[in-house]
This record gives structure tokens, C-alpha cells and sequence, in this order.
């Protein structure tokens, strides 16, 4: 194999790890935004809790559901 065909080849292998690594990017970045939305859905969720906490005037209680 000569320098050339090891250069191409070299070549190819770059491209297709670039391409790669764009996709794992677009990927983390698809996460990322997944957990800030469920972050903010947890914060409402736990305020709520609070609030109906205030409400009632007395703590949920945290026990297992009857199914168990």
C-alpha cells in the first residue's frame, strides 16, 4: 500500500468519525434539553405538592399505594 491509498483511507476514516461525532452531539444535545424540561416539570410538580401542603395544612403522608 503506498502513501497515497494510506492517505485516503486515512481520509475516509476521518469523515466517517466526524460524521459520527455529529451525530453523538445532536444526540447529547437532544438529552440535555430532555432533562431541563423534566427539571422544570419536577420544580412545578414540587411546588404543587407545596401548595396543596399549605391548603390542607397538613404534611401527605408518605406511605405505599394499597396495591402493593
Amino acid at each position: 500500500m503506498n502513501i497515497e491509498e494510506r492517505l485516503e483511507n486515512l481520509e475516509i476514516k476521518i469523515t466517517y468519525m466526524e460524521d459520527f461525532l455529529k451525530q453523538i452531539q445532536e444526540v447529547a444535545v437532544g438529552q440535555v434539553k430532555e432533562i431541563d424540561k423534566l427539571k422544570a416539570e419536577n420544580r412545578l410538580m414540587i411546588q404543587k405538592i407545596k401548595e396543596l401542603i399549605e391548603e390542607t395544612g397538613e404534611e401527605i403522608p408518605n406511605r405505599k399505594p394499597p396495591h402493593y
